[in-house]
């Protein structure tokens, strides 16, 4: 699904407006970044923000539902269709977008894993020896 150009235009400078993004054609779409972390897709002009269990009662309340690629409602992908309202507020946007990230980044952690504390590698290597 095509991304018109001034919906990407129209993104940027919204999402912008509350921290510095960043985007890139993907699969047809767009994917967007913030942090380095992929926090929104786009399809067709429609956008959505990644969801896990600490999120996902957001949009529902919202009446929003999943991106569904391939039609299937059995198998959504884990992003949720952001409301128009929100995304025209930067005020109502900033939570939003901090949750999202926040979802990208814990999805990006190996699971079990807690982030290694400063010199631990260094430690480990020290011991090896």
């Amino acid at each position: 699904m095509a991304v018109s150009v001034s919906f990407r235009t129209y993104l940027l400078e919204q999402l912008g407006q509350v921290r510095p993004v960043t985007c890139r054609p993907m699969f047809g779409g767009l994917c967007f970044f913030a942090e380095g972390r992929a926090f929104a897709l786009v399809a067709g002009d429609t956008l959505y923000f990644k969801v896990d269990a600490s999120n996902r009662q957001d949009f529902v309340a919202a009446g929003m539902g999943p991106f569904l690629p391939f039609g299937d409602p059995d198998k959504p992908m884990q992003y949720y269709q952001l409301p128009e309202d929100v995304l025209e507020d930067p005020d109502q946007l900033g939570p939003w977008m901090a949750k999202a990230i926040a979802v990208a980044a814990n999805a990006a952690r190996p699971k079990g894993k807690a982030k290694p504390k400063a010199g631990t590698a260094a430690r480990q290597a020290t011991r090896r020896k």
